[in-house]
């Protein structure tokens, strides 16, 4: 299990969070394919909700596997638990599609919790998301890929410098806007509204 981070961030929607992400292992992913909520949980190092094993948790655990099955190495950029709190609540999850490209783009992918939505959680998420990417040298880019309909992750990204460069068609999720940030530029303090 690796905690990376528990800095407190101010969020326009609530008072300051501290979020820190905990390895989600492959052993872990694998009890969750299998419906084993409490063996995961026991795997994780934390209290797994129901949150983890929903359709579209299940599809990215499988997804998330299969990358690591075909190169073990890339396993550090996967998923992670967002973690809050002295109880270590688990109120999502977070991480990269993937090692840096060849151009050194990262894209990120997260998600919370319904009983943690509106909190403040997703931005500190995403704070946490692009100081790692900020502290890795091989990262100049990173990219965030989001419906045009997803109004709250789209509210997220706002006042981080993100600047809109196309759309993709993506075959689960449709359209996608795709934004991208160079990897320094919130180096510094995170951002406040």
């Amino acid at each position: 299990m690796t905690e990376e981070a528990d800095r407190p961030t101010s969020s326009p929607a609530g008072p300051k969070q501290r979020v820190r992400f905990v390895e989600l292992s492959g052993t872990a992913m694998s009890a969750l394919l299998d419906g084993d909520l409490p063996a995961a949980g026991k795997l994780a190092g934390a209290t797994l909700t129901e949150y983890f094993l929903t359709d579209s948790a299940l599809w990215l655990w499988r997804f998330r596997l299969d990358q690591m099955t075909a190169d073990p190495g890339n396993a550090r950029w996967m998923v992670r638990q967002a973690v809050t709190g002295p109880e270590g609540a688990v109120i999502g999850h977070a991480g990269f599609h993937g090692p840096p490209d060849e151009a050194g783009m990262v894209e990120i992918g997260y998600s919370v919790a319904p009983g943690f939505r509106r909190q403040g959680y997703g931005r500190a998420i995403l704070i946490e998301l692009l100081h790692r990417a900020a502290t890795e040298p091989a990262v100049r880019t990173v990219r965030a890929s989001i419906s045009p309909d997803n109004v709250a992750s789209l509210a997220t990204i706002a006042g981080f410098g993100f600047i809109e460069v196309g759309e993709q068609w993506d075959e689960r999720d449709g359209r996608e806007l795709i934004f991208e940030v160079p990897a320094n530029h919130n180096r510094s303090t995170p951002p406040t509204q």
